[in-house]
């Protein structure tokens, strides 16, 4: 099987937006081996790789690091499944360092963090490795300069910082990308599970959102299943909650199919939207929930 390391994307993660779909090109172009379709060529439904992507890194409070990572499913409708080990691994310290197994369709910025600690070191690397289709692809994650996103701070010169999100009304608070975690849950297959949150925002937008309208949007939730057995979807009665606007809460219900240990995301966007805001990652917050369903 042939290994190939692939450099970062940097367009997809840290240009403006209004680049990204030349960045998307560019990055095809890094992957011609594979046999897929041209650069400019029409989107397949299926058939195509997934690739991870190195957001970059960002600062946290207690003085640790986040290194965010992405991926890119250049399917428009096919969702791959790559379980934890040699097809999916982060090392070192993995294989499972809270990646996906399961991959949606095109493009999906800041999908989860590995942190590390304050000592960690410029040099240093934690690399994720996607085999898919009989392809390998690697990217590393690092502490280089100029790679640093505004993740927690608000991007520059907006102040827009990312919606808070809580499992628990008056619970601890999470935001960023990088996320955080719930106590973990147990469910039974066919069962219906009730999922609630609460999110809130500090009604800012990124870059010129506002001159476009969407300033006072509220936070907008989406919820994914992140990690599963092979085969094993959350079904979410509704996968994207409304938010009260008295109290911020947001209530679904998801039923497993299959038995197994499941990580459920949610994900808080603000009115920036992921796209827009991909390049700072200033604009949302990811939640998890890990589950183990029974017979």
């Amino acid at each position: 099987m042939p290994h190939r390391t692939y450099p970062r994307s940097r367009g997809l993660t840290l240009q403006r937006p209004e680049t990204a779909l030349c960045t998307a090109a560019c990055l095809l172009l890094l992957v011609s081996s594979v046999p897929a379709q041209a650069p400019l060529a029409p989107i397949r439904e299926s058939g195509q790789t997934v690739t991870p992507v190195f957001e970059g890194w960002y600062r946290n409070p207690d003085g640790s690091f986040s290194l965010s990572f992405g991926y890119f499913n250049r399917n428009s409708r096919e969702v791959l499944e790559l379980p934890i080990g040699s097809p999916n691994s982060l090392m070192p310290g993995g294989p499972d360092r809270g990646q996906p197994t399961r991959f949606e369709p095109r493009r999906h910025w800041g999908v989860f963090a590995v942190t590390v600690p304050p000592d960690f070191g410029a040099q240093a690397r934690v690399t994720w490795t996607l085999v898919v289709r009989g392809d390998t692809f690697a990217i590393p994650g690092s502490l280089k300069l100029g790679w640093e996103l505004d993740a927690l701070q608000g991007e520059a010169g907006s102040g827009n910082t990312p919606p808070a999100l809580r499992f628990e009304p008056g619970g601890a608070v999470g935001r960023g990308p990088g996320g955080f975690w719930a106590a973990p849950r147990s469910a039974v297959v066919g069962r219906p599970m009730a999922l609630t949150v609460w999110a809130s925002d500090d009604g800012k937008t990124a870059g010129s959102i506002a001159s476009d309208g969407r300033a006072g949007v509220p936070v907008t939730l989406t919820w994914f299943t992140h990690q599963g057995p092979p085969g094993g979807v959350a079904g979410f009665s509704d996968p994207r909650p409304t938010v009260s606007p008295a109290d911020g809460k947001a209530t679904t219900s998801v039923t497993f199919a299959r038995p197994g240990d499941y990580v459920l995301r949610v994900r808080a966007n603000d009115a920036s939207g992921v796209v827009r805001g991909g390049h700072a990652q200033c604009c949302w917050t990811n939640g998890f929930v890990k589950v183990r369903v029974t017979p």
